[in-house]
């Protein structure tokens, strides 16, 4: 009985204290927007489903497609999940990236939300995302091109894409995910991690198992899906896995000590840095790890977690590198085109 009291009052104190911080964050946001032009990053079109009216989705449009002329036109979309353990965060935390995915590479983008932990424990949120996906899969009124969808996620959202996309509604209708630094191992210790976030178990509900593909996408057997890791130890273990590598121990460094170098990227030549495999059955993984940066290099409130310049430099100019080259490689490799 003292367990669960306990448990029940640090689940209120959380779920007080974000409301708290969350809500007035949105209100400085939306303030913002009645004494500031709206930015050019900002999406163009803001929408809710009835399936989930309190998450609305944040659509951007390439600057090629004028969404208010009548067109047959359908467009790669490519389906995006923010970071923030869980917890915190919101569909805008990547406008920045997302309007310049899309205006670079032509593909319609579209920030997926999802209710948050404490008060939606898992595996709520693969769910919210699951409902909004087939939504937007389904609207007419979109220009998506349903044979050319890709899911991308940061962190808890690069989890949240791993583990949503190993659900049967959406198998085969997802063509490549993308997840960023994402967690996918909620077995191993932090003490055992060379590196990388710990997520409380307690955010997931009560006896829920930790290598539950869906909480642990490491523990998922491969699909079709092809991917393309980027960053964490983890990352590379399950990228490793679904590529039929070897995986690498808990006492194997991922890269290097030495720095790469101001804006460099190891694209090919170093299998610490990068590789990629195709498989028999067609399926495409990919490793890319982005050198001399820290988890969340490439937010918009990088400024945030570290006031080094060069730092900050270093991980602009890489961060616009890795949207040229997963842009690319969607292009020419998942979702490319048919003659």
């Amino acid at each position: 009985m003292a367990g669960a009291a306990a448990r029940l009052k640090y689940s209120l104190i959380t779920f007080v204290a974000q409301k708290l911080l969350t809500d007035s964050m949105l209100w400085y946001k939306e303030a913002k927007k009645y004494f500031i032009s709206p930015r050019p990053q900002e999406s163009d079109l803001v929408k809710t489903y009835p399936v989930r009216k309190s998450l609305p989705i944040r659509i951007f449009f390439p600057s090629t497609y004028n969404p208010s002329q009548p067109t047959t036109t359908k467009l790669p979309t490519l389906l995006t999940i923010h970071s923030g353990g869980y917890v915190v965060g919101t569909a805008t935390e990547n406008d920045s990236w997302n309007r310049t995915f899309s205006t670079r590479h032509s593909f319609l983008v579209i920030a997926l939300n999802y209710a948050k932990a404490p008060g939606n424990p898992f595996p709520g949120p693969i769910y919210d995302v699951e409902a909004l996906i087939g939504y937007i899969l389904s609207d007419s009124s979109l220009p998506v091109d349903s044979n050319h969808v890709a899911l991308a996620g940061w962190s808890a959202g690069g989890n949240l894409v791993l583990a949503a996309s190993q659900l049967p509604s959406l198998r085969g209708r997802i063509h490549a995910v993308v997840p960023f630094y994402p967690l996918t191992d909620r077995t191993t210790t932090s003490d055992e991690k060379a590196c990388g976030r710990w997520y409380k178990p307690s955010l997931g509900g009560p006896d829920t198992r930790l290598d539950n593909p869906l909480v642990s996408p490491f523990f998922y057997t491969r699909g079709e899906p092809a991917e393309l890791d980027m960053l964490a130890p983890e990352a590379l273990w399950m990228a490793c896995k679904l590529a039929g590598k070897r995986i690498p121990g808990l006492d194997e460094v991922v890269g290097r000590h030495e720095k790469v170098g101001k804006g460099l990227l190891t694209t090919e030549g170093d299998e610490r840095f990068a590789w990629e495999t195709t498989m028999e059955d067609g399926s495409r993984y990919r490793w890319l790890l982005v050198p001399d940066t820290i988890h969340g290099y490439d937010q918009n409130n990088f400024e945030g977690l570290t006031r080094d310049p060069v730092l900050m430099e270093d991980a602009r100019i890489k961060a616009a590198k890795v949207i040229d080259l997963v842009g690319t490689w969607l292009l020419e490799g998942p979702l490319k085109a048919g003659p």
